[in-house]
């Protein structure tokens, strides 16, 4: 028996600091959605996991899968790749689940820009945005870790990454965690009533109600 509907693709975007990935995960472990496992050609750090945390490839089988149009967005950062996969996203959706990816904004262009119409109808995106500047940057110094160097350059990188927020169909503005997080749902929830995602033998029974 097929899923009543097909899942969506929630792809969230926003500065560091914003507090994007901790929604993702949150939404992830409490079953609501499957968390999109990227694949990287870095070595695993201590504690991490193969088809957990990554999906570890060495170089070679990463750019040979580029070739092959495996990925729905890759990127090179600091000397190693990153890529999502298509066929892992894809099969996902098709059963009904809903997946939910955690990338930048020129990740999240990829994306929307892939013809496969499994991922365009399932695509939706979302800009979490902090609350204004001086927050940002009491988020970003918060950890008591990083220089003034460090915390300028990734204080620049994300005023820079929130120039493309318009480019998203959905913001959210930040304010507590608990707030983010239920407007997080909510827009799971409201997505999910979409018509165009409930499969056509659903449809007819929906007609005759």
């Amino acid at each position: 028996m097929s899923a009543p509907r097909t899942g969506m693709l929630l792809v969230v975007s926003g500065p560091s600091g914003s507090g994007k990935t901790t929604l993702c995960r949150r939404l992830a472990d409490s079953g609501e959605v499957r968390y999109s496992i990227s694949c990287t050609t870095r070595p695993p750090r201590p504690g991490e996991v193969n088809g957990r945390d990554y999906h570890f490839l060495t170089r070679e089988e990463f750019e040979r899968r580029i070739v092959a149009g495996d990925f729905l967005e890759h990127a090179e950062v600091h000397g190693n790749l990153y890529g999502s996969l298509k066929s892992e996203v894809i099969s996902r959706l098709a059963a009904g689940a809903d997946v939910v990816m955690d990338i930048d904004v020129q990740g999240a262009a990829q994306v929307r820009s892939c013809v496969d119409p499994e991922i365009r109808n399932a695509f939706v995106d979302l800009f979490v945005m902090p609350p204004g500047e001086a927050e940002l940057l009491e988020r970003l110094s918060g950890r008591g870790t990083d220089s003034d160097e460090v915390i300028s350059l990734r204080m620049a990188n994300a005023l820079e990454e929130m120039r493309h927020w318009p480019s998203y169909t959905y913001v959210l503005l930040s304010s507590t965690r608990e707030e983010d997080y239920s407007r997080f749902l909510s827009l799971v929830i409201c997505e999910r009533m979409r018509v165009a995602r409930i499969r056509s033998a659903d449809a007819a029974g929906l007609a005759v109600v």
